[in-house]
């Protein structure tokens, strides 16, 4: 049992243990680029490179992403500080969305209902409540629909669908309170079909990752896609470079093939196969 955060701890105990292949799981240690800091030292490693675990560790990246592969997203704009992005939700519908940029552990993300509220939590974030994470925020639309996690898993070049889950966002019983990471989730989704499946990858997964390409930063490992959808028109709220939490535990259940193989696959470019 070695602290995830020593990444010379963690190279020392490949090496000496003879580790075949290392899955990176939490978002921190990928964004801070631990898969490079594995590669370097010639240990097969699955999941994002620092550059591309940026499709989560920055939301101002995602959508830059977003934005350049005509990826259908909410319309944002992006603030470093409290006037302009008042100014800003003083001309906008409420509700509206406030998202710290970075990495808040599903927590840096605010529907306020009013301006009263949207001040409060501008003024909370950049403040330093998300740390440095809140440095900048985002502010943008409020998509009406329903969300479904969608999952693939990518070697850079080709991926496979793992399927859809939902999860359970409110704190409160009833889908109340505050948004969280998850509050427990099910699968496989009952609102998704082939046709929905299609649009989803035709419109968000292979713009992305064809994207992800062009700027030099290949996907590999589990891309987790938050998408709201409204009749027939899918839309991204934002990108996961991991399995997520709780949604781990209904997708690979439903994994009828042998996981290793998969893993082994996507880290040598051969999914396709």
């Amino acid at each position: 049992n070695i602290n995830i955060n020593d990444f010379s701890a963690i190279i020392n105990f490949c090496q000496n243990n003879q580790i075949d292949f290392v899955f990176v799981g939490p978002e921190q240690p990928l964004v801070e680029g631990l898969i490079d800091i594995l590669e370097q030292h010639k240990i097969r490693a699955f999941g994002p490179s620092k550059k591309a675990s940026q499709l989560e560790g920055s939301k101002i990246f995602m959508k830059k992403i977003a934005d350049d592969n005509q990826v259908p997203t909410a319309q944002y704009q992006t603030f470093e500080d409290a006037k302009p992005a008042l100014e800003f939700v003083k001309k906008i519908a409420f509700p509206c969305v406030i998202k710290a940029d970075g990495l808040a552990s599903g927590k840096g993300v605010i529907i306020a209902q009013n301006f009263e509220e949207a001040t409060q939590s501008i003024a909370e974030i950049l403040s330093g409540k998300f740390g440095e994470a809140g440095k900048k925020i985002i502010i943008e639309e409020f998509l009406r629909g329903f969300e479904v996690s969608y999952f693939v898993i990518c070697d850079g070049v080709n991926f496979l669908p793992l399927g859809f889950a939902h999860d359970h966002k409110k704190v409160g019983e009833n889908e109340t309170g505050l948004n969280t990471g998850g509050m427990g989730t099910f699968a496989p989704s009952p609102f998704i079909d082939k046709k929905m499946e299609e649009k989803i990858i035709e419109k968000i997964i292979v713009p992305t990752l064809d994207g992800m390409n062009k700027i030099n930063a290949p996907f590999r490992g589990i891309l987790f896609a938050g998408l709201m959808i409204d009749g027939e028109n899918p839309k991204l709220l934002e990108f996961n470079t991991r399995f997520g939490d709780p949604e781990t535990q209904v997708i690979l259940p439903r994994i009828k093939s042998d996981f290793v193989t998969l893993i082994e696959s996507a880290i040598d470019g051969k999914l396709n196969n």
